[in-house]
């Protein structure tokens, strides 16, 4: 384990940044250091060059190439938002990691309700966020991100998987991609702080995917058409179909990518 100083261009994020050679998951590490009284400043960073146990949503393993892709965790300690706005939190993230592979990527980079990262039809990386309640109010925030950037080739349980050197056809530095997320992340988090929300929702919903498209989804074991329109304040996807809007919860909707 190293830890060490960065020259991360933010003012928290990543300034404390702990590099694991392998570890089950950097969320559980973050957690485990924060079980033990670890003192962590907000902003610190957990990257692991293997990751052997990676989560996604719903328990899904998250399988990655050792030293090919970013795995990391961020801690935030969002005090001043409301349980009931912790979407926000996630709607905050989900901007952060965006806006960068904007940049690296062009226009196709979509985010898939609620936060995975999606170029075209093909899944990026995700981002499983672990909030810590206590007293009413979230304590530490913890923000797992994975994203495939120099993997090649992928687990055949992953149909639809992409990597950024599947999209340009070349290698891309790991660090500067991590300290160019780390700080668009702390820009965002910091305009959540400032209560520009709807500035960061306007941003989500233009880049979410598939909306006001009429695609096929499945609830209750039952596939329907609809048209995501929205996603609303307690962070439920709402989907007009034969023109009524129905809500739903993450667990309660599939997408029918493929």
């Amino acid at each position: 384990m190293t830890l060490q100083n960065n020259t991360f261009s933010g003012l928290f994020v990543g300034q404390n940044l702990i590099t694991l050679t392998e570890v089950d998951s950097t969320n559980n590490f973050l957690k485990q250091a924060l079980a033990n009284s670890t003192p962590l400043t907000e902003g610190t960073v957990i990257m692991a060059e293997s990751q052997y146990a990676g989560r996604g949503q719903q328990q899904n393993r998250w399988h990655s190439e050792p030293g090919k892709n970013l795995t990391f965790s961020i801690l935030l300690k969002p005090s001043f938002l409301p349980l009931n706005q912790q979407f926000n939190l996630n709607v905050a993230v989900s901007v952060g990691i965006i806006k960068v592979l904007e940049k690296v990527l062009g226009p196709t980079a979509r985010i898939k309700w609620p936060n995975d990262i999606y170029y075209g039809d093909y899944k990026l990386g995700g981002v499983l966020i672990e909030n810590m309640v206590q007293g009413g109010q979230i304590k530490n925030a913890i923000i797992g991100i994975g994203l495939n950037v120099n993997q090649d080739s992928f687990h055949p349980d992953v149909s639809n998987a992409t990597s950024i050197r599947h999209i340009l056809q070349r290698d891309y530095d790991l660090k500067a991609l991590l300290a160019e997320i780390c700080g668009s992340i702390e820009a965002a988090y910091l305009s959540l702080r400032a209560q520009n929300f709807e500035q960061l929702k306007t941003y989500y919903l233009q880049k979410l995917y598939w909306l006001d498209e009429l695609k096929s989804f499945k609830a209750n074991g039952i596939r329907f058409d609809g048209t995501i329109k929205t996603v609303d304040a307690n962070g439920q996807l709402c989907i007009s179909v034969d023109g009524t809007l129905k809500h739903y919860d993450f667990k309660e909707i599939e997408f029918l990518n493929k």
